[in-house]
């Protein structure tokens, strides 16, 4: 028996699945990737299929820590290393390697790993088919 939804909460609920999509469709972009990778690593591991996966899973990472994990982390470092007195220069340099550094060494690490993947994926394929050339 289907059940009888409001116009409005028919509308409501269309839009929050958008606002959710258009929000994140870039993590679900790497969590795709992130599946990929693990597809791949249990049907034929390599280190292909391991670089993928390390890849997506370091983006997934970097675009989370971007939009949820920072300011918490930043708050929780600064009050447990800075108690009594003020360290103004020691709390620049926590907001700095935290809020600046971090997010693109996540972001450059995740994207040399799909790099590192797409090489030596070409080299291997390249191998094979000189290989290939020689013997036939």
């Amino acid at each position: 028996m289907p059940v009888a939804v409001a116009p409005d909460l028919q509308q409501n609920i269309l839009v929050t699945i958008y606002l959710l999509f258009s929000h994140n469709y870039i993590a679900f972009a790497y969590f795709i990737g992130v599946i990929i990778g693990i597809v791949l690593s249990l049907y034929r591991p390599s280190r292909f299929a391991t670089f993928v996966l390390l890849g997506f899973a370091i983006l997934l990472f970097s675009f989370e820590y971007d939009k949820h994990i920072i300011s918490a982390f930043r708050e929780q470092t600064v009050k447990s290393l800075i108690t009594i007195q003020p360290h103004y220069k020691l709390q620049k340099i926590i907001e700095l390697v935290i809020t600046e550094l971090l997010p693109v060494l996540f972001y450059v690490l995740g994207w040399l790993f799909i790099y590192l993947a797409i090489i030596y994926g070409a080299v291997k394929i390249n191998n094979k088919n000189s290989g290939k050339k020689r013997n036939g």
